[in-house]
């Protein structure tokens, strides 16, 4: 769509800097409901864009931007969320820094790559509902973690009658992590259980051997039910599993491999399935030991499985049937 006006936003905890595109017309308002009536308000009647024939542009920046996504699509506008990494290795070289234009560059790059934008369709609530319990998981199991190697390390030093207050703090918290960390997984359920279509897919994933509750969680949560990704292929790409070549001309000649921008924890979940794979999964575990028998590389044939894994998964949602494991009906 060729969109009459281009709006950036450069977005903070508490304002909103706009500059609108042809106009280079300028304003701030405050980061909640009133503001951004206000933004609107002021888009209509001063700068007389038709809204509905603009395309509104701004960088994630996680809950600070969450807001502005919301309404905009509430009111049916036009948005991109932009990657904040894209952004900045767009840019090129520049100088100094400002709110007023960050937000004039954001609409810039709008505007030149606008066939290549595809404008963001806002997930439905219970998928965002998961994503901020699944980050908060992540931050107290890291925090348990953390607690746990203290303890460990201080009990190959000391007894514990030597300072009993220190091991007693730090295991009533790991205690109370513990239950923290259990509700949320229960509540994560209930989110799926109570949601027929997330149901249905959190099953398919499970019937995969060595995938868990936690994989087919997260899975659901950042592919948006499914819907956010065309195949399992532009995922792998997303999770920094897919290998790409390395070679320029015939001076360079380097080993195809995986790329460091990537979502690490999407990545660190795969490869947890993977090593459960090789260990329980009597097909994958033959396939490795095959491939490293035959003298290929260790990490290669796990990056290859981490792969597998994710094409079933992506099978069993495309199809609405359970896996079977083949290998159990070979002669």
């Amino acid at each position: 769509m060729d969109y009459s006006k281009t709006i950036g936003i450069d977005v903070s905890k508490l304002t909103l800097d706009v500059n609108v595109l042809p106009d280079g017309k300028f304003c701030q308002v405050e980061n909640n409901v009133k503001g951004i009536t206000k933004l609107f308000r002021w888009l209509t009647k001063d700068c007389k864009v038709n809204l509905a024939d603009a395309l509104f542009a701004f960088e994630h920046t996680g809950f600070y931007s969450y807001k502005l996504a919301v309404c905009l699509q509430e009111k049916g506008y036009a948005f991109v969320i932009l990657s904040g990494l894209e952004l900045k290795r767009s840019l090129g070289m520049s100088r100094g820094k400002s709110d007023t234009t960050d937000a004039g560059r954001i609409a810039e790059y709008a505007i030149l790559r606008k066939c290549q934008l595809i404008p963001t369709q806002m997930p439905e609530k219970v998928i965002e509902q998961m994503k901020r319990l699944l980050a908060l998981r992540d931050k107290l199991v890291k925090q348990r973690a953390g607690h746990k190697a203290s303890v460990g390390e201080a009990k190959q030093a000391i007894e514990k009658k030597e300072d009993p207050l220190y091991f007693k703090v730090q295991e009533d918290l790991i205690k109370n992590l513990d239950n923290n960390i259990d509700l949320l997984d229960q509540e994560l359920l209930n989110l799926v259980q109570n949601h027929p279509v997330l149901k249905t897919q959190f099953d398919l994933i499970v019937s995969i051997k060595s995938v868990g509750t936690q994989t087919a969680l997260f899975m659901i949560a950042v592919t948006h039910a499914f819907t956010k990704f065309a195949n399992w292929r532009k995922f792998a790409c997303y999770a920094g599993i897919a290998p790409f070549p390395y070679q320029s001309g015939t001076s360079i000649r380097g080993k195809t491999k995986v790329s460091h921008l990537a979502n690490k924890k999407a990545k660190s979940i795969l490869g947890n399935i993977t090593g459960n794979a090789i260990q329980w999964n009597t097909e994958m575990k033959l396939y490795y030991q095959r491939r490293l028998a035959a003298g290929k590389n260790k990490m290669s044939t796990q990056n290859i499985i981490r792969n597998k894994l994710l094409a079933r998964i992506f099978a069993v949602i495309d199809r609405g049937t359970p896996y079977v494991e083949t290998v159990n009906y070979a002669a």
